[in-house]
């Protein structure tokens, strides 16, 4: 479907985006991305160069509805898309499949009342796992649901990589979203980092070469009309943060590398540049102590950081795609009755304008989460912004848009949408992935579990568990126990986004590990845990029967997993501390770097043989 389609003398097809009549060579879908970019980029106001450059994140309204102000400020999309002439949205939580098509096409039409036509560019954050954190990652919902990218690496195997990555692209095709916001390719070694779930691990040859599969999967050899744009981060590895707290919150500001781990950390981002990803973003996190060279980095954020972005990124590994910019790093909000301070760590004391003006200088193409085009004429009028590196981005930001065929046809089908996401072989797929992500860590003859057990459950369906046997209410009826944790964190709530951020301690609370060695003295327990980062598990390790633990799975899943119906073939993606003095001790920019781990990196155990039955999911 397309709107301002006609035909010219010569009898190309093409989209009339400026509606002169005449076919312009950025509408003649003949001429190569870089040729019809040479010929839009010097047709652009500044205004519109300006609304290029920055990367909003929007919520889905009424189809229609561009007068209306969005969930997300008190802005209207026509404020946003043909005044202040923004085309690129992070779209949050999705109505339902047509609803979203029947949005974002609305939306195509209305930008093309811009006086160029721009199609938007709709980007999502990940959204085939189970984190809900609307600023980090959002669960599968209607698309097919996997194991978090975690639990891909504990199964260590890139042709599923790839496999998952193309389904996402089929899905995210289908939802009109053109640019994927990952893979995130950070190496985990801090373990109480909140960031890890989206991770391959603490490995850097596994998140290099998980990096290449996942964007021939998204991207494919070479990006065109039928791939997804993929932005990786965080540049240049966000993995070691101090003490593991979470830079998206002023206390969590430093990265340390005090064992030297810099170029470890790198390596990911190499792999990515070398496979052709789209785009990178930077990290909020502050380099504290490092050097490069011989000569100190400048101890500000990332995307502030001109050695960083334009010494390392652009010269020295020659990146040429779009550096887009973590979310708000220019404007203090407030969001949900919460303040969301900006984050520009190491230059707070600069100016809103003077934080614009850095990053440019620093090498950012698109500043995420802002809307502040006025800073942006503002440092042209001043002359502290030249013509010639305003037009570098927009280039950049330009070409990608033409290289994914918006400018040709940006518009989705509402039937196909409904055909492809959350297809029953796509669900099928993310529901055996789950099962074989889960990781045996302990097995004392329980495992597999056999049909026809009396079975207690705690953080389970009963009428999941029912495919095992019978359900009972009193563990002193069961012939074994099925419980269910997640990794522990420390509630905290004071800044946007801090409550879904799961930080600080991984200890258990004593009243968890109490309550599960009084049961364990009644009923053999099956204990599986979620890991979105790792838990300090000795409490229970020879207390239960058998422990487990998953990355993002079903109780279906589980179940499968624990009875053989789906050989469970994970192996830790990272190590699993024996305590908290020995995390507290260890170096953050080091890989298994806890003394005495209770379970190191690449632990698992397969199950003893069992005859297949019918998956509990199926």
């Amino acid at each position: 479907m397309t709107r301002r389609t006609t035909t010219s003398p010569d009898g190309v097809t093409f989209r009339d985006l400026n509606g002169n009549g005449v076919l312009d060579p950025y509408e003649d879908p003949r001429l190569s991305p870089a040729e019809r970019v040479a010929d839009l980029l010097p047709r652009l106001s500044a205004e519109e160069k300006a609304g290029l450059l920055f990367h909003m994140i929007t919520g889905v309204g009424e189809p229609g509805a561009h007068d209306v102000p969005g969930p997300f400020g008190p802005r209207t999309p026509r404020d946003l898309v043909t005044g202040l002439h923004l085309n690129h949205f992070n779209v949050g939580q999705l109505p339902p499949v047509r609803e979203t098509v029947r949005w974002q096409n609305a939306m195509q039409e209305l930008a093309e009342e811009t006086p160029h036509g721009i199609p938007i560019t709709f980007s999502s954050d990940p959204r085939h796992g189970f984190t809900q954190n609307i600023g980090m990652a959002l669960a599968a919902d209607a698309l097919s649901q996997w194991p978090e990218p975690l639990g891909l690496a504990a199964i260590g195997d890139p042709e599923l990589v790839q496999r998952f990555a193309d389904i996402a692209r089929q899905e995210y095709l289908a939802l009109g979203l053109r640019a994927a916001l990952h893979p995130q390719v950070d190496l985990a070694t801090e373990p109480r980092w909140a960031r890890q779930a989206q991770t391959f691990g603490q490995d850097r040859a596994t998140a290099s070469v998980f990096v290449t599969a996942w964007l021939r999967g998204m991207q494919g050899e070479v990006l065109g009309s039928d791939g997804v744009a993929c932005t990786t981060k965080h540049f240049p590895g966000g993995g070691p943060q101090a003490d593991g707290e979470d830079p998206h919150f002023p206390y969590g500001r430093e990265q340390v590398y005090p064992g030297g781990r810099f170029d470890e950390h790198l390596e990911p981002f190499r792999a990515a540049i070398a496979a052709g990803t789209s785009g990178l973003m930077p990290y909020y996190g502050m380099p504290v102590g490092l050097s490069l060279d011989g000569e100190p980095v400048e101890e500000v954020g990332f995307a502030f950081n001109r050695r960083i972005l334009t010494g390392l990124l652009r010269q020295e590994l020659s990146f040429d795609g779009v550096v887009l910019s973590d979310w708000g790093l220019v404007t203090d909000v407030e969001v949900f009755g919460k303040p969301f301070p900006a984050k520009a760590w190491g230059v707070e004391h600069l100016s809103p304008l003077e934080r614009v003006a850095l990053l440019l200088e620093a090498g950012c193409d698109q500043l995420g989460g802002e809307t502040r085009t006025d800073l942006v004429l503002e440092l042209l009028r001043q002359g502290r912004l030249t013509d010639e590196r305003l037009d570098e981005s927009v280039r950049r930001v330009l070409l990608v848009k033409f290289q994914l065929g918006l400018f040709d046809d940006p518009y989705v089908d509402e039937d196909a949408a409904g055909r492809v996401v959350g297809a029953a072989e796509f669900r099928a797929a993310g529901h055996r992935a789950q099962a074989e992500a889960v990781t045996v860590l302990r097995n004392e003859g329980v495992l597999p579990l056999g049909k026809g057990r009396r079975v207690y459950v705690e953080g389970v369906d009963p009428g999941v568990a029912a495919g095992l046997g019978t359900v009972v209410t009193d563990p002193a009826d069961a012939d074994v126990a099925v419980v269910r944790l997640a990794a522990p964190h420390e509630a905290r709530d004071t800044y946007f986004l801090e409550a879904m951020t799961h930080q600080g301690s991984l200890d258990f609370p004593a009243a968890v590990v109490d309550r599960i060695v009084a049961l364990a003295a009644r009923v053999p327990v099956v204990l599986d845990v979620y890991l979105d980062r790792p838990a300090v598990l000795s409490p229970f390790d020879e207390v239960v029967r058998a422990l487990v633990v998953d990355f993002g799975a079903s109780d279906a899943a589980l179940l499968d997993a624990l009875t053989g119906r789906v050989s469970p073939r994970g192996r830790l993606p990272v190590e699993l501390p024996r305590s908290m003095a020995a995390v507290r001790a260890s170096r953050p920019d080091v890989p298994s770097d806890t003394a005495d781990p209770l379970y190191p990196h690449g632990f698992g155990l397969d199950l003893p043989p069992t005859p297949h039955g019918s998956p509990v999911g199926s």
